[in-house]
């Protein structure tokens, strides 16, 4: 009866396969009656499946135009994906200073993505005069809501005394935030930690674990170093195809070292275990990523 509410739930039922089939295409239809009508969950909604051709065919300016609307009308999230479209020029002309008024509007309101891009832009110095003090309050604000990302950067800027008094007890505590939530560069600089006992007490297990668990996503470094752990058989028993299992994956995403150490790994392995370390390393390269 042109409930716009009901409309846009109604949407994301068949977009989730809800109680109905799932179906992409009904939930942009119901999306675009409710987004009419002026409904800014739906606007945003449909912005997002333009911008992915989703249910309805790409279309970036399409994506624009109901993404602002959405955001003018204060929406949170359609502001942080509106000021994205401006910064890489996604369906409009890319404009840094527009990217930021949204990122700010929705920083201003609380929402964390947008308050670690506006953290991002201030650290970098893209788009405003570069102020490490500002990235530092708003990676925090986002850090304090779980954003990995934003606690992963606010860790780097007490390491380095950026913004902040030097407090590596405290870069640890961001990371280990951000290790939690899956983040992998902070699972790694968990096991870097732990490996070296600057910070805390040296422990060799602790740092396998979160190495193992950040080159799970594939995260080059991470495969270096548990390839490191294997070889010489700290935290783990020595194992040469498992050193080689995972110098062979992160080589493979360009890291120098490990290619290095493959390559001298190869001279002490027989034909049957680096057949077996390159059979492995094929499973896992084709494995689903896992945090």
């Amino acid at each position: 009866t042109g409930d716009a509410t009901a409309q846009c739930s109604l949407g994301v039922m068949y977009y989730l396969g809800n109680g109905v089939p799932k179906d992409a295409a009904e939930a942009v239809k119901w999306w675009h009656q409710a987004a009419g009508q002026g409904n800014a969950e739906a606007q945003y909604l449909l912005g997002l499946r333009y911008a992915e051709g989703d249910g309805v065919p790409k279309n970036s300016p399409e994506a624009v135009k109901w993404s602002r609307r959405a955001a003018e009308q204060g929406h949170l999230q359609a502001q942080q994906f509106l000021g994205r479209m401006y910064y890489f020029g996604d369906g409009v002309r890319k404009d840094d200073a527009e990217a930021l008024k949204w990122w700010r509007e929705g920083a201003e309101q609380g929402n964390a993505e947008a308050q670690y891009l506006l953290g991002l832009r201030f650290a970098d110095g893209n788009g405003v005069p570069q102020n490490v003090a500002e990235a530092t309050k708003w990676y925090r604000k986002a850090a304090e809501q779980g954003n990995a990302d934003a606690q992963r950067n606010l860790g780097y800027m007490y390491l380095n005394g950026n913004g902040v008094r030097q407090d590596t007890a405290e870069a640890f505590k961001w990371w280990h935030e951000a290790a939690e939530r899956g983040d992998a560069i902070s699972q790694n600089n968990l096991g870097v930690i732990y490996e070296n006992g600057d910070i805390v007490p040296r422990d060799s297990a602790e740092a396998v674990k979160w190495y193992r668990k950040a080159a799970e996503q594939r995260d080059p470094a991470a495969e270096r170093n548990l390839g490191l752990m294997y070889a010489r058989g700290v935290g783990v028993p020595e194992d040469l195809v498992q050193a080689h299992v995972w110098w062979n994956l992160a080589g493979a995403q360009g890291d120098k070292d490990a290619q290095v150490y493959l390559k001298e790994v190869e001279k002490e392995m027989t034909a049957g275990q680096k057949a077996e370390a390159i059979r492995q390393a094929r499973e896992l390269f084709e494995k689903p990523q896992k945090k």
